[in-house]
């Protein structure tokens, strides 16, 4: 049975065949899985397209006002995410940064929109969930003009997993649900992480974490990363830039002043409260909004880089 998304678009309550989708498929099996995707999935606003080399389809997501969103099938990547923008005369304007595999082969593409889901052991470290997983389609919905909706799932031992992935008129969202049917306790790390393209550098910048405290922290690691975590944390000759100073070392918390974040050091971050913050009975958490700048112009809010705990 499908979940209810804890989005405000909610999945249909019907029960639908699940139809997984291997990686491993060959080229006349995967149009043959577009192609069932179609007949079982397909709606207005939302299509299954089959890769010529014989990869995961891909599910292509797109509503009225020409907004679109490409969701690859095989490790719910989002490979592609074009909202509508006031500034672009066509109306839309591709955000994420992809990078294709030397290869060739599109299911080894890196970058886009991804999840990042691992379970800590008793010895402290993680092991992911959804490296090699199995993901199927367990359900989809529409209102065939303002938003549509793909929820993929997965089982890892006692762990049911959801994704859901959602496209509105201007602005896209991702939600992971899970389920734990076993009668142990587990922890869970869990991470977004986007890679979003700019014209410069050094003209982007984030608004809205002015009084937030934060420290230095390396992603995590991910098999669809750019960086790895180690190259994230390595330090660049930060020369003259406007509104930014020497990057505090890992751990060490302080607040930030600037009302707009520059970028143009690379950087990465945890923007949160600090541990003996949270111990207390009240205290503030990192903003929930806030705007990407690319030089003049104003993108729709998105994760970026920088980790919100």
């Amino acid at each position: 049975m499908a979940t209810s998304s804890i989005l405000p678009l909610h999945l249909p309550s019907c029960v639908r065949r699940a139809t997984t989708v291997r990686a491993a498929a060959a080229p006349a099996a995967a149009t043959t899985t577009a192609q069932s995707l179609e007949e079982s999935f397909g709606r207005k606003g939302l299509k299954f397209v089959a890769d010529p080399a014989g990869g995961p389809s891909t599910a292509v997501l797109s509503v009225r006002n020409g907004s679109s969103l490409h969701l690859r099938l095989g490790d719910g990547l989002v490979t592609s995410y074009r909202p509508k923008v006031y500034w672009k005369d066509d109306g839309c304007r591709e955000v994420l940064h992809t990078v294709a595999d030397p290869s060739g082969d599109p299911a080894k593409a890196k970058g886009g929109v991804g999840l990042v889901l691992n379970e800590v052991s008793s010895s402290g470290g993680a092991q992911s969930l959804v490296d090699g997983s199995a993901w199927a389609i367990k359900d989809v919905d529409s209102d065939s003009y303002d938003a549509v909706q793909v929820e993929l799932g997965c089982t890892k031992g006692k762990l049911d997993i959801s994704y859901v992935v959602t496209l509105y008129p201007l602005s896209m969202a991702t939600a992971v649900i899970v389920r734990n049917t076993g009668t142990k306790p587990v922890e869970l790390t869990s991470a977004m992480l986007s890679h979003i393209k700019f014209d410069k550098r050094s003209g982007t910048a984030v608004e809205g974490l002015r009084g937030c405290p934060y420290c230095s922290h390396p992603p995590p690691a991910a098999g669809f990363s750019l960086l790895s975590p180690a190259e994230a944390m390595k330090r660049e000759d930060p020369g003259w830039f406007f509104g930014g100073g020497e990057e505090p070392r890992q751990g060490v918390w302080t607040v930030e002043e600037d009302q707009y974040t520059i970028l143009k050091k690379k950087v990465s971050r945890v923007y949160a409260a600090p541990p003996e913050e949270r111990k207390k009975r009240i205290y503030s958490t990192a903003p929930s909004k806030f705007t990407t700048i690319d030089q003049a112009s104003f993108q729709p809010k998105r994760q970026k880089h920088i980790i919100f705990m």
